[in-house]
């Protein structure tokens, strides 16, 4: 055996034991969840128990993602008030996912995706980001 056959067989063994790895991992991960894209329908996502996710019609009609955030934002607000605890919320408009946060509201294309601004928290306001000169 040379040296470079010798010092190639470790780095094949590494190589060999992440792809098994990976490929176990893979068969655990969880089945990528796909917001409705009906249109004008806006959405609350519920985590179950047992696992996977159910979409509750929140409203119809809604003309906006800015405005579906406003009925999430609304249907949050109304469960704090019945003593309810939650402070982020999962929405979906149109097949984009909605999360309403404290310091606002985030849409990404699915759960695990970058997360960019759509409305920030000014106050007890969301607004759009930019919107408001400093």
């Amino acid at each position: 055996m040379t040296c470079d056959t010798m010092m190639l067989r470790p780095i094949a063994v590494l190589v060999a034991a992440a792809l098994a790895s990976s490929l176990g991992l893979g068969a655990c991960a969880p089945k990528t969840v796909k917001a409705p894209t009906d249109r004008k329908v806006c959405y609350n996502m519920q985590r179950l128990k047992e696992g996977g996710v159910r979409f509750d019609k929140v409203a119809d009609n809604v003309p906006s993602l800015e405005l579906c955030a406003a009925e999430l934002e609304g249907m949050r607000l109304r469960f704090l008030r019945l003593g309810g605890t939650t402070t982020n919320v999962v929405g979906s408009y149109q097949g984009q996912f909605l999360f309403l946060r404290t310091e606002g509201v985030f849409t990404a294309n699915s759960l695990t995706a970058p997360q960019y601004p759509a409305l920030v928290r000014i106050g007890n306001q969301l607004v759009a980001p930019g919107s408001v000169p400093r």
